[in-house]
């Protein structure tokens, strides 16, 4: 098997693990802080033990290289996940990761803000569309539950586009150290924004679930496929998780999006995979 094949494979795999997080969500009834607490503590003891084993040299080499960039990447990462757990319980799956789908008309933005990348043409015109089916998912008038999630998941995007921007400068940091730090921050903000850290025995066990196995070990197979696929390719599988993320959720729960979600999110999803098929054509 070659790299290329190797590399869809493990991306492929890491998105379809991550897809089933919004379920997972919607499963608990804790409030999102209270989540995303104890998702964080998880997320640090899984990273920090695949360290130890794998990498213990790493652990040592952190505070060597671009620390402040590690640590404001951690910070960013971890309010994107605050944001998405808040998002997925105020409004529908469908939702928040249909929006989420768009991280790539921020990130372009992002590039071009901080390092005067160049905004190709066809970017700008996936922009448009992509505008244009967030402005028709914005305009459900469901209520201000919706309302509040879709600006949430909006702000979801944004932290987690300008981490990637970052991390993208600085690839000799490592995604499983970033991953385990990742967690440390998420409970730390949500420990202080938090009214109570209390919580039963059925909803640790699911978030234990997703902290110890389903949103680690999805992040590192997405990192680690990278290495063997290039950009335009990961953005193709990622619609992955954009279409199964809702699809769980509806199996499981039998949560419908309305039809402005409907309509939006096809306009987005056809850009995503339109722009994606392009840009490998080019290569």
């Amino acid at each position: 098997m070659n790299n290329n094949k190797k590399g869809i494979i493990i991306t492929a795999l890491g998105v379809l693990l991550m897809s089933f997080e919004s379920l997972f969500i919607k499963l608990t009834s804790i409030s999102p802080f209270t989540f995303s607490f104890y998702l964080g503590i998880f997320m640090f003891i899984s990273m920090l033990l695949l360290l130890i084993i794998k990498q213990r040299d790493i652990i040592r080499e952190i505070t060597k290289t671009s620390f402040y960039i590690f640590l404001s990447c951690s910070l960013l990462m971890g309010s994107a996940n605050i944001f998405f757990i808040w998002a997925i319980k105020s409004t529908t799956a469908a939702n928040v990761v249909l929006i989420i789908g768009t991280g790539a008309l921020f990130t372009s933005f992002f590039s071009y803000l901080f390092y005067k990348e160049k905004i190709r043409i066809n970017v700008l015109i996936a922009s448009f569309f992509m505008i244009l089916g967030l402005l028709i998912i914005f305009n459900d008038k469901i209520g201000l539950g919706s309302l509040k999630g879709n600006i949430l998941a909006l702000l979801c995007t944004m932290t987690f586009s300008l981490s990637f921007v970052l991390m993208s400068k600085y690839t000799r940091i490592n995604r499983i150290a970033m991953t385990a730090m990742t967690g440390i921050s998420l409970a730390i903000i949500a420990y202080f924004v938090s009214d109570t850290i209390s919580i039963d025995f059925y909803n640790l066990f699911v978030v234990g679930v997703m902290g110890l196995i389903i949103t680690p070990f999805s992040r590192v197979l997405i990192f680690t496929g990278t290495k063997f696929i290039n950009a335009s390719e990961v953005s193709l599988l990622m619609i992955i998780e954009t279409v199964m993320g809702p699809i769980w959720v509806w199996m499981v729960l039998n949560e419908v999006p309305s039809s402005y979600t409907f309509i939006g999110g096809s306009i987005i999803l056809l850009t995503l995979i339109a722009n994606s098929m392009y840009i490998m054509k080019k290569e």
